[in-house]
């Protein structure tokens, strides 16, 4: 894992970025935050799972089809699988020491 800050790499509205095995963050406030940090190294896990492009792809399309289903765009994010598993376990510090392979499937 590489942290890279960088405010002009991170679309507005965003603090933070997750490309394997790079966490872009925006700001170096954000850079200190456990939470946020734990959060993006969840990304790094599914990423790592799905070989990469899989998990862009899943991303992609559960975040078009949660949009046609909810008809917000920020509740649509915030209800893509894989961010339901980084928001719901991002105060967890421990988590990726126990979590589970390929434990976003329980977020579907």
């Amino acid at each position: 894992m590489l942290i890279i800050i960088s405010r002009f790499l991170i679309p507005r509205g965003f603090r933070a970025m997750t490309i394997f095995p790079f966490i872009v963050i925006r700001n170096d406030l954000d850079a200190k935050n456990l939470v946020l940090i734990n959060h993006e190294k969840i990304h790094l896990r599914q990423q790592l799972e799905l070989l990469f492009l899989p998990f862009y792809f899943i991303y992609f399309i559960d975040y078009l089809l949660k949009i046609v289903r909810y008809k917000d765009k920020n509740i649509a994010y915030r209800n893509i699988i894989f961010e339901r598993e980084a928001y719901s376990n991002e105060i967890d510090l421990n988590y990726l020491k126990k979590r589970g392979f390929w434990n976003w499937r329980k977020y579907l």
